[in-house]
């Protein structure tokens, strides 16, 4: 049994790849499923769809490997974070759809909870903000607006979960309910330091704890699989939170390393060791990883849209036809024209926080086409990543700032991580293995079941593709940003 199946569930796609013993790729299958937007600035997966597009794949890639179900010795899972799926627990049904991480409906919700000082609270136990973007105000909504749904709850008949733990329900034939420390972390109603539930914050959303999922270590036995699923029963052995699991996947094991992921959103972690660093910059304090019981903390910085900029201009403007598109063009655009986009579709991340700010583009000309929203669209990424790196900097170090270790999809583009580095004032480092999500979900299962190596010795096999250093001078590089910083007061203060 030398095989990992490494499943990717994501916020537009979900993917399985076999790993070989040697975490080397075998086979991999994709599947897009549907985003619904029932309302400006409302996002809702359907929680049935995403789990026949896991199966689908799972089974799918098997087959491409031409391997036998019996040769996987684990399943390792990661998943789009703070997605919200609340679910019957007789009948597997969910009560309404995944409200999605980038949902905003609870934004007034959370205003309120901010003037009552309970932020304060919510800060000191589970490290993050109030704010729609984490799972527990979506829960309370749930439970506040799905007829029937608080009697059933209190009557301990739904269970909560994030995608990880709907997946591992499903995948089990609904005899396992859990979770690990990572997505645990992102709900906002976990205990970082006490490593549990948080009654206090529980109660104060009137969440029964009933409904919450058994914590445990990202490399863990989460159950097995229904053999009606695959035809034997496979060990679910590793899960983690997207980030974390990229953070894994890039071995950033030690203290002061840094890894950006860019898909949907951007998320940056740094390692901060056993050391929970509070933040006085508005970034989040979470677990990056929890290993043989033991806690890896990292400081956090989410910026809500980075690759969905790029499917704007394809999908939404429809002046490219694929991402790849965007390189080309940027490459074309007027170096004297200086558009700027500020892409806040659904409000504002890291380290502004602001739920009510809208998208705006800032120095449009007559002459302004393709090329120029092309540009500016890679560029808002680099712009958005300067933003965090600045307030970890304030947080953690002042020292000079630390390579930075990226992989998602946007980093394929020579031309924006060139942009990256440039704007940072910092080397950025592009793995031979941009997939390091998948990968860190595959190592995670691999070292639970036995096959793979301990962290440092996993650390050595990372490969550097490219590395990328800065050749923008000083002063255009401060330019650029002030005038960033500019647009983006300018978005704030237009709410």
């Amino acid at each position: 049994m030398g095989y990992i199946l490494a499943i990717d569930q994501g916020t537009t796609s979900s993917r399985a790849i076999v790993f070989d013993a040697a975490l080397t790729p075998v086979a991999t299958a994709q599947q897009e499923f549907t985003q619904h937007f029932p309302h400006s600035g409302w996002v809702e997966h359907d929680p049935e769809e995403i789990w026949q597009s896991v199966l689908t794949t799972s089974r799918l890639a098997i087959e491409k490997g031409g391997i036998a179900a019996k040769d996987i010795a684990g399943i390792g899972i990661t998943n789009q974070r703070e997605t919200t799926v609340v679910w019957d627990r007789e009948t597997g049904q969910p009560i309404h759809n995944a409200i999605v991480w980038q949902d905003r409906r609870t934004a007034n919700y959370c205003r309120d909870l901010r003037e009552d000082g309970f932020e304060e609270v919510v800060t000191s136990r589970t490290g993050l903000l109030v704010d729609p973007y984490f799972s527990a105000t979506k829960l309370r909504w749930l439970l506040e607006n799905v007829e029937g749904a608080r009697e059933a709850a209190e009557a301990g008949k739904l269970a909560f979960g994030t995608i990880d733990s709907w997946l591992i329900w499903k995948l089990t034939g609904g005899k396992a309910h859990a979770t690990d420390a990572t997505n645990a972390a992102r709900t906002m109603l976990y205990d970082i330091a006490k490593g549990r539930w948080s009654t206090t914050i529980a109660k104060k959303l009137g969440v029964p704890m009933e409904m919450l999922p058994e914590v445990k270590d990202c490399a863990a036995e989460f159950g097995v699989t229904d053999p009606g699923h695959f035809g034997v029963e496979i060990p679910i052995l590793g899960v983690a939170g997207d980030q974390q699991a990229a953070t894994v996947g890039q071995a950033c094991f030690k203290p002061g390393m840094l890894k950006s992921t860019y898909g949907t959103g951007c998320f940056a972690l740094l390692n901060t060791g056993d050391q929970m660093v509070r933040s006085e910059n508005r970034l989040l304090t979470t677990i990056a990883y929890q290993l043989d019981g033991k806690v890896t903390y990292a400081l956090e910085g989410s910026i809500f849209i980075a690759g969905a900029v790029v499917q704007w201009l394809r999908d939404g403007l429809k002046i490219i036809e694929s991402a790849g598109d965007t390189q080309s063009l940027a490459e074309a655009a007027d170096p004297e024209q200086e558009v700027i986009i500020v892409p806040a579709f659904t409000g504002l991340g890291a380290p502004y926080w602001n739920p009510d700010c809208r998208g705006a583009v800032f120095g449009l000309t007559r002459n302004s086409g393709p090329a120029e929203f092309a540009r500016a669209a890679l560029e808002s990424v680099g712009f958005q990543t300067r933003d965090l790196l600045e307030a970890m900097q304030a947080d953690w170090s002042d020292d000079a700032r630390p390579t930075l270790r990226v992989d998602g999809g946007m980093t394929a583009s020579d031309w924006a991580m060139q942009f990256l580095s440039d704007i940072l004032g910092a080397p950025v480092d592009r793995p031979k293995v941009l997939e390091t999500t998948a990968l860190g979900a595959a190592w995670l299962a691999g070292y639970k079941a036995g096959l793979c190596p301990e962290p440092d010795e996993f650390a050595t096999s990372w490969a550097l593709d490219r590395n990328f250093t800065p050749q923008m001078e000083e002063a255009a590089r401060e330019a650029r940003y002030g005038a960033w910083k500019k647009a983006v007061r300018a978005t704030i203060a237009a709410v």
